[in-house]
């Protein structure tokens, strides 16, 4: 005779049965519809995978609150012996969470702290090729990559895109090797068929949208959008026709930072995603702001010691860390001989590294990528610029986004680290993670900057919100003497060093362009280039940008604006009490400065030019304190 359980027993399992039907119940409806969900939290982006029964093709589609950001679009990768785009049946899931910290040496805030929830689904094909597509979901955006088994051979291509909605505002810089193109605004289905860099931001009725890349080195190929007029797909296009692969493979991260304007512009995303810092330790990389001489002379001052001292001089006497020596200053290729062991006492070098130590100068050297692209000439320059005792150097004129580049990338990366060594890339790829991974790495160009003479207002207040988002940006500020070949005004330069971020912030002006604006050297005179937090204060993406960037009890603010002359009105929102707010405005004849004291959420209010703005500091005020400046 069965004997009945007493009713405590009866009650805990009724309660522990329920709780396996409601956990296993949506699991087993996702495999019914072979759909499967991955978000970070209610209200943050989810990404939704759908499996097609009939042709075994994957589509991924993100929402944000229940409306679109991105509509669903192809998933796939194709190799020499596997087509991994279509013929997949579901296998199996599993979940994780991804927490991490970690430290920056640069960037929009120094202490970053990481949390994501990670899906890795897994695929087979009737003969039995493998594909996990891993998704990773966070507060501020979404994004996937392919890992493939070995043994499939070279990557052929990817069928991977993203579909916006026709009317999605769409802004798009046409692609170029170097990654310097403007940005113009379109929708997304009239941008013009051709290829677009993949930093693209988009607007849709889900908030905008950033996409971008991450963790990309030389086991993959760079990749850019490919865009037919009239839809609203960018298809992912990758610079290699066959990608050599000799081993299992994860592809990189293909990104979506995603939010209001503000979570896009203040996000971290693509370093998030990048792997651990490789360098164990960090004490010697220090950023900083760079006295630049290349648009302060040219190549004639490159080529002088005596000039380059005055240079250094001027950075010591307003205490600028660092002075960059551009391009001239040694030999071309074809004229030095690296089997040669007396050939850099040829060089000026060493004298102006002891001259500019002396003062607390640090100098940062121009290089040309092809005088570092053997094992040879890597071996004579690294070793040499570390013992005279150079602080960084500026690589230029890589222009590839080849693998054998990135490749190449991954062995300059390690032997700088290895030779304490500062980064400065320039005619470059786009960050995609690579500060995180090789903290050393200060500031890249990738960007149209202060030396191109096509530059427009619009152009300047796209950049915040593409561009600088996904990591610093060489931009080079502070050109006051290109009147006329610049779009904007002198306080609007000044606003630039703040709302463009750059581990090594170089200053593009000259001694007497400063001079004769004291206003705009004594505020770079307090100006930081690293950052303990970053805050959209006001945008709109080709109008306006105005960023608050906080160094210590200090906040730095820097507006850019497009169009005609207006009163600007920020809303102050960098915490409660009292501030003293000091800015640098336009006026009728050249920069003046005004004091005001708000309490935080107050309205600052600033005239502004045509294609004007203004920078400023806010401090803590109470009775007696009268500045922000030390």
């Amino acid at each position: 005779m069965a004997v009945p359980l007493p009713r405590t027993m009866v009650a805990a399992l009724c309660a522990g049965l329920a709780a396996t039907l409601l956990t296993t119940a949506p699991a087993r409806a996702e495999q019914r519809s072979h759909t499967w969900t991955v978000s970070e939290a209610a209200h943050a982006p989810r990404a939704r995978i759908s499996l097609d029964d009939t042709t075994g093709t994957l589509s991924l589609s993100v929402t944000r609150e229940g409306r679109t950001v991105v509509e669903p679009s192809p998933v796939g990768i194709v190799t020499e012996q596997a087509d991994l785009s279509q013929g997949l049946r579901f296998l199996h899931r599993r979940d994780r969470t991804v927490d991490e910290h970690y430290r920056a040496k640069s960037g929009k805030r120094l202490d970053r702290r990481v949390h994501m929830n990670e899906t890795r689904l897994s695929f087979a094909t009737a003969a039995g090729a493998r594909l996990d597509l891993v998704v990773r979901a966070s507060a501020d955006g979404i994004a996937y990559r392919y890992v493939l088994p070995a043994g499939y051979g070279d990557v052929l291509g990817e069928s991977s895109a993203f579909t916006l909605p026709p009317d999605a505002g769409a802004w798009l810089s046409t692609y170029r090797v170097d990654n310097e193109g403007q940005f113009n605004q379109y929708t997304a289905a009239t941008a013009p068929t051709g290829a677009y860099s993949d930093q693209a931001l988009f607007a849709t009725d889900g908030g905008y949208t950033l996409l971008a890349e991450s963790d990309l080195t030389g086991s993959y190929s760079g990749a850019r959008l490919a865009h037919t007029q009239g839809t609203g797909t960018y298809r992912i296009e990758l610079a290699d026709a066959r990608v050599h692969t000799d081993g299992p493979l994860a592809t990189p991260w293909r990104a979506m930072i995603t939010g209001d304007l503000a979570t896009v512009t203040q996000s971290t995303f693509t370093d998030d995603l990048a792997p651990r810092s490789k360098v164990a330790d960090t004490s010697w990389i220090r950023p900083g702001t760079v006295l630049w001489t290349w648009l302060a002379g040219g190549r004639t001052a490159g080529q002088s010691l005596a000039a380059q001292k005055a240079y250094v001089d001027y950075a010591a006497q307003h205490h600028w860390p660092y002075e960059a020596v551009d391009s001239g200053w040694y030999f071309k290729k074809d004229e030095w001989d690296v089997t040669d062991p007396d050939w850099q006492t040829n060089s000026w070098m060493p004298e102006l590294v002891d001259y500019a130590r002396a003062k607390g100068v640090g100098i940062v050297v121009w290089i040309h990528q092809r005088d570092l692209d053997t094992p040879e000439e890597r071996a004579q320059w690294l070793p040499t610029l570390e013992r005279w005792g150079v602080k960084g150097v500026k690589i230029d004129f890589m222009n590839s986004e080849a693998q054998s580049m990135f490749q190449w990338y991954d062995t300059i990366l390690a032997e700088t680290a290895a030779h304490h060594l500062m980064v400065d890339f320039h005619g470059a790829t786009l960050p995609k993670g690579i500060q995180r991974t090789w903290p050393q790495v200060m500031t890249m160009e990738a960007v149209g900057g202060e030396e191109k003479r096509t530059n427009t207002a619009t152009h300047l207040t796209t950049l915040p919100f593409t561009r600088n988002v996904i990591g610093s940006m060489d931009f080079t500020p502070g050109g006051f003497q290109r009147v006329g070949l610049r779009p904007n005004s002198d306080a609007a330069e000044v606003g630039l060093t703040v709302v463009y971020e750059s581990g090594l912030q170089m200053f593009a002006g000259t001694p007497e362009s400063y001079d004769a604006r004291p206003l705009a050297r004594d505020f770079l005179d307090q100006e930081p280039a690293a950052w303990d937090d970053t805050r959209l204060l006001a945008g709109s993406p080709g109008q306006e940008a105005v960023l608050a960037r906080r160094s210590g009890d200090r906040w730095f603010l820097g507006g850019v604006y497009a169009g005609a002359a207006r009163t600007a009105t920020v809303p102050l929102t960098l915490g409660g009490g009292r501030w003293l707010v000091e800015t640098v405005r336009d006026g009728a004849d050249g920069l003046v400065q005004d004091r005001q004291v708000l309490n935080g959420g107050d309205e600052l209010t600033v005239d502004v030019v045509a294609n004007g703005g203004f920078a400023g500091i806010a401090c803590r005020w109470h009775p007696g304190v009268t500045t922000c400046y030390r």
